[in-house]
């Protein structure tokens, strides 16, 4: 908001000058007027009806210019803080989550003031959020949005929250106790937090609506951090695995399990908060979102040149993708098939329906110009992580691909916010340990018994969190 000191215009000595001159043009004027009517015989009457002329114009001019002031506002105008009005809101932010008025909130980092995400239970009686909202206010603490979550008893209230830079979590938490919440739960947000909960569903609903890929990220953005497993109804040698949902879902404190649109089961776990029925609510109307849709895969496709001068087309792949990656597979060494993927050989083609499934991640398609399908590269959902495999037939290697292949892989899982990738291989499998270097990512290793885990780490803050080697080979 532009103050009123700011909004004064500047005195200017030119409009002075130009003032005092029409005042001694015009004192010059009516004298030669008043010379030229006064010798006239009702002179006397024409000067004193001109006099009351020129009054009542004059103070006509006066009351219109009051009347119609465009003078800028005062210093005194009314100014609505930024929090003022939360505590009746369901998830509106303040000043549309970017500082509009002087001094508005800009981000995380700005000096002074931290942003802190805080869920707490209150009864569901008259008065309990007033209590936390004087509570808050007594710290100094703005509201920038307020959802609630009904319960059977009580009401849990989730705070988007701008505090002194001061404020530690423990005083925050115990002033909160004090208020008549429980079971309290703080940690630090960031800039993307100030987007309005109605406007972060529908941006997540329309990412889920163009890629089928992205409905366990989506999840994870909605609910906050939580671990998200894709458990086939079938495995991948054939037989069921029991895993199974009602259609309406299953919501069990700290876990949910919904009813995957592909057959079996996605489990969602947060162990460090229970789930509200809100929560679930929003979840499972996701998981209709994409039942509704069926599969769907963007298209689009990118034609390279390489070295040699051949063309390669490289594109997203679903399971429509089947028939020529098995062909593929046929077309493969034995070697080739055992360092992809570490177990028998002969059971190869049974991983590619579920490879290639949208469910459990992106995968991206090389093909010749003459259509023939000759590398496969998959971004592997894996709980909290994500795993990173490369397939080229040996024709077509040490050309270039597998590195432009895990390359694409790596952009992908950092627009999806992931942490760090792994790959699993074998110690002997030089072509993939060259590629992860190339990367000129920050690398962790893990071996044993030949096996290998690669882990890159795609941010600063993000930390490798690798399991043990022979579980991931055998998952």
């Amino acid at each position: 908001m532009t103050s009123a000191k700011s909004a004064r215009r500047p005195h200017h000595w030119r409009r002075d000058l130009i003032e005092l001159a029409a005042l001694f043009t015009a004192v010059a004027v009516a004298d030669a007027i008043a010379n030229l009517i006064g010798h006239q015989p009702d002179g006397p009457y024409l000067l004193m009806a001109s006099a009351v002329a020129l009054v009542a114009t004059a103070a006509f001019h006066t009351w219109w210019a009051r009347r119609h002031s465009h003078a800028p506002p005062s210093d005194e105008a009314d100014v609505a803080p930024v929090g003022a009005g939360a505590a009746g809101g369901t998830g509106t932010s303040a000043d549309e989550a970017e500082g509009t008025g002087e001094g508005g909130v800009v981000g995380a980092g700005e000096t002074g003031t931290t942003l802190w995400r805080m869920r707490t239970t209150v009864l569901d009686a008259p008065g309990s959020l007033a209590a936390l909202c004087t509570a808050l206010a007594g710290l100094r603490v703005d509201i920038l949005t307020l959802q609630t979550h009904p319960l059977a008893q009580g009401t849990v209230d989730e705070f988007l929250l701008r505090a002194p830079a001061s404020l530690q979590a423990q005083e925050l938490s115990r002033k909160i106790a004090a208020a008549g919440g429980a079971s309290t739960w703080i940690e630090r947000a960031d800039a993307h937090d100030l987007v309005d909960t109605p406007t972060r569903v529908l941006s997540l609903a329309t990412r889920t609506a163009l890629d089928a890929a992205e409905l366990p990220l989506a999840l994870r953005q909605l609910l906050g951090r939580c671990t998200i497993h894709s458990l086939p109804a079938v495995s991948v040698t054939g037989r069921a695995t029991g895993q199974s949902a009602p259609v309406e879902g299953v919501l069990e404190e700290t876990v949910m399990r919904l009813r995957d649109p592909s057959g079996g089961v996605i489990s969602v776990e947060r162990p460090y908060l229970p789930f509200t029925p809100t929560e679930f609510a929003r979840a499972r109307a996701l998981v209709e979102l994409d039942a509704r849709l069926g599969p769907r895969v963007p298209r689009s496709e990118d034609v390279l040149t390489l070295p040699e001068g051949n063309e390669i087309t490289v594109r997203r792949a679903d399971q429509g993708d089947l028939t020529a990656a098995r062909a593929m597979h046929d077309r493969c060494s034995q070697d080739t098939l055992g360092l992809r993927y570490h177990g028998p050989v002969a059971d190869a083609d049974r991983y590619l329906d579920h490879l290639l499934s949208p469910r459990f991640g992106r995968t991206l398609a090389v093909q010749t110009a003459s259509g023939r399908l000759v590398a496969l590269g998959h971004l592997l959902w894996d709980g909290d992580e994500t795993e990173v495999a490369l397939l080229v037939e040996d024709d077509w290697q040490r050309r270039g691909i597998g590195s432009e292949l895990l390359r694409r892989l790596v952009a992908l899982a950092e627009e999806a916010g992931c942490d760090s990738v792994y790959a699993v291989t074998q110690s002997r499998n030089t072509g993939m340990v060259a590629a992860m270097r190339a990367l000129e990512l920050p690398l962790d290793y893990q071996i044993e018994e030949g096996t290998l885990v690669i882990t890159a780490r795609l941010s600063s803050e993000g930390a490798a969190r690798p399991s043990a080697p022979t579980e991931r080979a055998r998952r």
